[in-house]
C-alpha cells in the first residue's frame, strides 16, 4: 500500500531542527498508535531522520492529527503539509 508522507525540517521553539514525517493515513481497526510506529519505522528504513511524527485524516469532514504532541498542536495550526513522499508499507 502507499502512503502519502511529508519529511519536513523546521526550526525548533528552542533552536535547531527538527525533522518530522506526517502521513497520510487512519488505522482501520482504530489503532492508530501502531500504524504510527510501523509508518515511523518504514520511513526511518527508508533513510530518512524522523524526530516526530503524525497521522493526519479526515473525519466528518475534519482535518484530525495522531501522534506526537507538540507536532499534533503545531500541524492543527499549519495545516498539513504538501506531500512530498510516497512510502510502501
Amino acid at each position: 500500500m502507499n502512503i502519502n508522507m511529508a519529511h519536513v525540517r523546521e526550526r525548533s521553539t528552542v533552536g535547531g531542527w527538527i525533522n518530522f514525517a506526517v502521513f497520510d493515513a487512519k488505522a482501520a481497526n482504530g489503532d492508530n498508535g501502531s500504524l504510527l510506529a510501523n509508518l515511523t519505522l518504514a520511513a526511518r528504513n527508508a533513510g530518512l531522520q524522523v524526530d516526530q511524527s503524525a497521522l493526519a485524516y479526515r473525519s466528518g469532514g475534519i482535518t484530525r492529527f495522531f501522534g506526537s504532541p507538540h507536532l499534533v498542536k503545531y500541524l492543527s495550526r499549519a495545516g498539513v503539509p504538501r506531500w512530498t513522499h510516497k512510502l510502501d508499507a
